[in-house]
């Protein structure tokens, strides 16, 4: 009995690791890059518009696929998609800093980004098939917390890397780092878990998915740039409606549509983080440029400015996730994304002559707010589920974060490309770009005030067990597909 005691205790700390070692480096990479943006610029000679897609490509990608990984997870075994997706964003971070042109590097930012889906969309699932519920907010702040200590140690590395030596090592550094990860997880990461083992993967449903949600983003994001966006997104809407209608009658869906119609703690938690994101991520990239293309600060000044929202975003997440196991999350969470909003609302002011110590403030409550926000909001994802739904539920959630970074990333490549236009780095007007951040600040700050909304009406989580009643009244496969599932 103590054996196994030991086994399991060992097996929750290794995987606890291996997880947040693995959510490190993902907001690491992305982080760090922003600070490099103006010096690839300059080496390549790349527009602005051609510079927000080193952040747009890699996220797209992620999110496209990041749901169909949760369901091949699902069906073959978390563990096998994880340590693919190490190993895969080990190689191609590395072909990134062996990049010879912008195009190239926007490449392997996709074959990046496909990588980073398999981490994404399996890490916190085989969290929560090794931990218990009464221990899952307290992991999930853990995990959080390392996500956000790669935010922080980001643009201070990144920054202090690009300066010193140059933006290539800072992935040429990740890709050593990914690769101590890859030794860990194959050396502790013991056993394997599935919640759907023997059940058909729906490629149909998986086509129909990517190629819609794709579509749809890449549209959105060139609609200032491109006379075809508009036919893009129609025809991304069109495929979006073809594959939830497919996923209604195919008898064992990519995702179960059930989980949205009859649960909606899950549906708002969702929603709320799919608004968040949007709202939040593009911050960083348009404080990067502001910090350097207008106030002048070089990317090691500027990646210590920046540090002020990650570092409370760390100290703040494992206390609001300890909090998430106390209070309802639409509690923590509303008030998260109240306090959001409010620090969007004043950056809405940016200025070339704002003082410094007003913009590290912003930062600061931004990234109290995000914490407070994130890790309930997690939880409340989670808990709505029962275990066969852990890898999908993990990926919806995904899903909506990597959407709505994408999304971010558009609203910003929207609105510089309509002051800015192509205009390459080094010819950039400080006033067109201030207007076009100011824009986008604006849109942003509605997004989140409507997004305190979708956080309340999630109503009370009602747990696992009750949404698994649902399903199977419902028709869904939960009422067949319980804990057994589990290995």
């Amino acid at each position: 009995m103590e054996k196994v005691r030991d086994r399991d205790r060992d097996l929750k700390r290794y995987t606890l690791l291996v997880s947040s070692a693995a959510g490190f480096l993902a907001p690491f990479m992305g982080s760090s890059v922003n600070l490099a943006i103006p010096s690839i610029g300059l080496a390549f000679n790349a527009s602005t518009y051609m510079l927000s897609w080193l952040a747009t490509s890699y996220i797209l990608a992620s999110a496209a696929l990041l749901l169909p990984f949760g369901r091949l997870a699902d069906i073959i075994g978390r563990k096998k998609i994880f340590v693919i997706g190490i190993i895969t964003f080990c190689l191609f971070t590395l072909l990134c800093g062996l990049a010879w042109s912008i195009e190239s590097l926007v490449v392997f930012r996709v074959l990046q980004g496909i990588a980073s889906a398999m981490l994404f969309s399996t890490s916190m699932a085989i969290l929560t098939s090794v931990f218990p519920p009464y221990e899952r907010g307290k992991v999930l702040g853990i995990n959080a917390a390392a996500v956000y200590v790669g935010l922080s140690l980001g643009p201070v590395l990144g920054g202090v890397i690009n300066h010193n030596f140059g933006w290539k090592y800072i992935f040429l550094m990740t890709a050593l780092i990914s690769l101590g990860v890859v030794v860990l997880a194959l050396g502790k990461l013991k056993g394997e878990w599935t919640g759907a083992r023997g059940e058909k993967y729906d490629f149909g449903g998986v086509a129909l998915y990517v190629v819609g949600l794709v579509a749809l983003t890449y549209g959105f994001s060139s609609v200032a740039a491109s006379q075809w966006a508009w036919l893009f997104m129609g025809v991304g809407l069109v495929l979006i409606v073809l594959f939830v209608m497919w996923e209604v009658r195919v008898r064992q869906p990519m995702i179960d549509m059930h989980l949205f119609t009859n649960n909606p703690p899950f549906v708002y938690s969702n929603l709320a983080a799919l608004i968040n994101y949007s709202a939040t991520f593009a911050v960083g990239f348009l404080l990067s440029l502001h910090l350097q293309l207008v106030m002048g600060y070089n990317s090691q000044a500027a990646g210590l400015i920046l540090l002020a929202q990650p570092v409370l975003m760390a100290v703040v997440s494992p206390i609001s996730g300890r909090f998430s196991d106390l209070v309802e999350p639409r509690i923590l969470s509303s008030w998260g994304m109240a306090l959001t909003a409010l620090t969007l609302v004043c950056l809405c002011f940016i200025s070339a002559t704002m003082p410094l110590w007003i913009l590290i403030a912003d930062l600061a409550v931004l990234g109290i707010g995000l914490s407070l926000f994130s890790t309930p909001n997690s939880n409340a994802v989670m808990s709505a589920v029962e275990k066969s739904y852990y890898g999908v539920a993990a990926s919806a959630l995904g899903t909506m974060r990597m959407v709505g970074q994408a999304l971010s990333m558009a609203i910003v490549t929207m609105a510089l490309a309509m002051y800015v236009g192509h205009t390459e780095l080094t010819a950039v007007n400080g006033e067109h770009l201030l207007a076009g951040a100011r824009l986008a600040l604006i849109i942003m700050s509605v997004l989140c005030f409507v997004g305190i909304f979708a956080s309340l009406a999630r109503g009370k989580a009602g747990g696992a067990k009750d949404t698994a009643a649902k399903l199977s009244r419902a028709g869904g496969r939960a009422g067949n597909a319980g804990p057994k599932g589990e290995n």
